[in-house]
């Protein structure tokens, strides 16, 4: 009788998947592809399935949102793993980490600080507590911490948030509007490709902070309009195929009408 692999009786839990990615990485009997792998060559896989999470709520799919946290879970695993061979810490010590990190953020849920308090002042509680965090770890600099991998919108909104809270920051959005007219006319008048890029970097910052004055996420409203462009744009694909063309054998014009078309049927739809 052939004896059964443990990973397919191994208790359903965590301990499962640990030990299936322990497997993947062996020296000796595991996948070549997976022993090859460092941090650096599986961090673009980390980000790709954390959009894919996103990606998942924006359309309302549980079904595929289990599958894509599932993925972001076993990214969490892999970092781990390579970290416990090279002697850094394991899987349990991250867990144990964001417990602690958790339970020492909400003093008013785990401790005896009142919950008697608004979501804003909480908010404010909780900054605080992280910049005694960033402290015992000798970021002392406003702008410390803000990981240089994040999207360059966010990363914008966050250097923005960390300079307002001692005080560099616009006194409302009336000015952030001026300093938007201003860039954008600079960009306009740029003298070569060089300066025209960096003077978009310029609107750009701009238009992060004026999203975080309206208090409204860059990240999530743009991507918002780049799912409704490929909505509209579907919509005149599906229009001119009906028509026998492609968008190719269209023009602007009768693109630009479709368009309209497309927004005028999308307000039609019911909510």
């Amino acid at each position: 009788m052939t004896k059964r692999d443990p990973i397919h009786s191994h208790p359903r839990d965590m301990s499962r998947l640990t030990e299936i990615m322990r497997r993947l990485r062996d020296r000796e009997t595991g996948c070549p592809w997976d022993i090859e792998q460092d941090f650096t060559s599986i961090a673009p896989y980390t980000i790709e399935e954390a959009y894919e999470v996103a990606d998942a709520i924006d359309r309302g799919d549980m079904t595929e949102l289990k599958a894509e946290l599932g993925d972001l879970l076993f990214q969490a695993v892999y970092h781990a793993q390579m970290a416990a061979e090279a002697g850094h810490f394991t899987f349990d010590d991250v867990v144990n980490g964001i417990a602690d990190k958790m339970i020492a953020r909400h003093p008013h849920v785990f401790e005896a600080e009142s919950r008697d308090k608004s979501a804003l002042q909480q908010t404010r509680d909780w900054e605080a507590l992280k910049a005694r965090e960033r402290a015992t770890r000798q970021e002392t600099g406003v702008l410390d911490g803000v990981a240089l991998g994040l999207p360059a919108l966010m990363r914008a909104e966050k250097l923005q948030n960390r300079a307002a809270r001692v005080g560099f920051d616009w006194p409302d959005t009336s000015f952030v509007l001026d300093k938007l007219i201003e860039e954008a006319r600079e960009l306009v008048t740029a003298p070569d490709a060089a300066s025209k890029a960096d003077e978009m970097g310029d609107l750009l910052f701009v238009m992060a902070n004026l999203a975080r004055h309206l208090d409204i996420d860059p990240e999530t409203a743009l991507r918002g309009t780049n799912a409704k462009f490929v909505r509209r744009f579907e919509f005149i694909e599906s229009a001119l195929r009906e028509l026998g063309k492609t968008p190719a054998q269209s023009d602007l014009a009768e693109m630009d009408a479709l368009w309209d078309a497309a927004k005028h049927h999308e307000r039609q739809i019911p909510e």
